[in-house]
């Protein structure tokens, strides 16, 4: 699976753990920064992550910054990135199945190494059911394509 990655610094070692872990799965990794622990603003990586996945450059995004907050808000801003904060693993196996996410935002200060890789899995492994859940899909993309 190709997926594109990015975190801010506060989760930049926690992105490179898990762009390790990907790449060493087999996935073509898309690590669009940031590459270092030096401050930066994490809406430059959540739109660069978010353009990928909108643009079926990359079929899947992951963000990593201090609580995943500021991250899924920047994504979200994107037509046609569904971005969600990944706490548990219930949460994030209906985030895919039912919400058909496609940008995974984690938080780093409090997500430690183990639960974040179980986390990415399930949101790769996950796949979206359909059904009434497309309808609701199709409901949301309205929403984003209404003028104001």
């Amino acid at each position: 699976m190709k997926i594109a990655i990015g975190s801010d610094h506060a989760g930049f070692r926690l992105k490179e753990v898990i762009r390790g872990k990907l790449a060493a799965a087999g996935h073509q990794v898309d690590d669009l920064g940031t590459n270092s622990a030096e401050s930066v603003d994490y809406p430059d990586f959540a739109g660069a992550v978010a353009r990928k996945v909108a643009s079926g450059e990359a079929e899947r995004g992951i963000l990593v910054c201090s609580s995943g907050v500021g991250m899924s808000i920047a994504a979200n801003k994107v037509r046609g990135v569904r971005a969600a904060l990944g706490v548990g693993e219930e949460e994030v196996e209906l985030t895919r199945s039912h919400n058909d996410a496609n940008v995974l935002a984690l938080g780093a200060k409090f997500t430690d190494q183990a639960t974040a890789e179980k986390l990415v899995d399930i949101f790769l492994s996950t796949g979206f059911e359909g059904g009434r859940h497309a309808r609701r899909i199709a409901k949301i993309e309205e929403l984003e394509n209404q003028e104001d």
